[in-house]
């Protein structure tokens, strides 16, 4: 399907939430997003149909992106928007000078972990007891991969 990407704004942490909470058991607040968009981090949001289903956050600094969030609704995961919102984000990163991207993702989320390794990213660690889940934390594994301009 045809995706639209954008930057956030305000106007759209309804919708936003909307596809978080769908998407993860554990989703980020609304004033997390809102200091997000505050602090100016690249915030973007993914649409069809002016329907957003994606959104990525990701800080650029020193070099480095971090990506904290990487999300699609349920609806509408494995039609690559995922992949359209990751290489995108990489993109800006590289416009902004970063060589270097990383990010954590839960250690049973078997799809991201895939679509990351075939993005080109590699683990580096582990971050014991990061994410909360249904009974206790759950381990993130780490994961990096160097930005090159083609």
């Amino acid at each position: 399907p045809p995706l639209r990407l954008r930057p956030m704004c305000e106007a759209d942490l309804d919708a936003v939430l909307a596809v978080e909470r769908a998407a993860y058991p554990h989703p980020w607040s609304e004033a997390i997003f809102a200091d997000c968009l505050r602090v100016g981090y690249c915030c973007w949001v993914g649409e069809i149909e002016r329907d957003i289903v994606a959104h990525g956050i990701m800080s650029v600094a020193v070099g480095e992106c971090h990506i904290f969030n990487l999300c699609v609704h349920p609806r509408c995961q494995r039609l690559g928007l995922g992949r359209r919102m990751l290489r995108h984000l990489l993109s800006l990163a590289l416009k902004r000078q970063a060589t270097t991207a990383f990010l954590e993702v839960r250690a049973s989320n078997a799809s991201a972990r895939a679509l990351y390794a075939a993005e080109g990213f590699c683990e580096i660690g582990t971050r014991r007891n990061y994410y909360p889940a249904g009974k206790g934390r759950e381990d993130a594994t780490v994961l990096a991969r160097e930005l090159v301009s083609v």
